[in-house]
């Protein structure tokens, strides 16, 4: 008995403690917190738009922004939640994405319907998808990495709200650094790839985040 007793002793004594893994909701806001800072320093470095002031007039892009904060918000908590097995119990919050999704579609569609005469197209076209491209790829490392430390059962559908989060960023600020009016090349050089972004991430989760 002494043998055991000292056994179990060893045994306790030797035990790595577990950190417990953060709430989901602590998770998503630090996330959103290093996005946050991302955004600044970026805009510190390329600038705001020369006419923001007169943008703030507009209640069209400023309910986009809205939206596309709206978009960036639920998907950076959707993707916490859908790091953990169980969805923290929270499936319809997990699914949120969707909601504000279609929030940011109507809006676009409302905006193109009011947009008479039309704004000028800008004389650039895939530059901007490239551009908001290059502005996910650091937030889109750090959400990975930080998703692999748990164990999603979902990983492609995680992989792709992650993916979709990190876009929402580089679009945020594309928005808030180019000067252009124009809803349709919004729509047809900012949004749009999103399917494709949302498709990209689904096979990512499932290379980055399958265990």
């Amino acid at each position: 008995m002494t043998n055991i007793d000292d056994l179990v002793a060893q045994l306790a004594q030797d035990a790595t403690q577990v950190k417990p893994a953060p709430h989901p909701f602590k998770l998503s806001l630090q996330w959103m917190g290093a996005a946050a800072i991302y955004l600044a320093v970026s805009l510190a470095f390329s600038g705001l738009r020369p006419d923001w002031r007169a943008t703030l007039g507009n209640p069209w892009f400023i309910a986009e922004l809205a939206a596309l904060l709206a978009v960036f918000i639920v998907t950076s908590l959707s993707a916490a939640l859908l790091a953990f097995p169980d969805l923290h119990q929270k499936r319809r919050l997990a699914f949120a994405p969707v909601a504000s999704f279609a929030l940011l579609v109507l809006l676009l569609f409302l905006a193109w319907r009011s947009d008479n005469p039309p704004a000028p197209l800008p004389v650039h076209s895939f530059e901007c998808t490239l551009s908001i491209t290059l502005m996910t790829l650091l937030p889109a490392v750090w959400t990975f990495y930080s998703m692999r430390k748990f164990a999603s059962t979902h990983y492609r559908l995680a992989g792709s709200v992650a993916l979709l989060s990190a876009f929402s960023v580089g679009a945020l600020w594309l928005r808030l650094h180019e000067v252009n009016d124009s809803i349709a090349h919004v729509v047809e050089w900012h949004y749009l790839p999103m399917l494709g972004i949302g498709l990209l991430g689904l096979w990512l989760g499932k290379v980055f985040l399958k265990w």
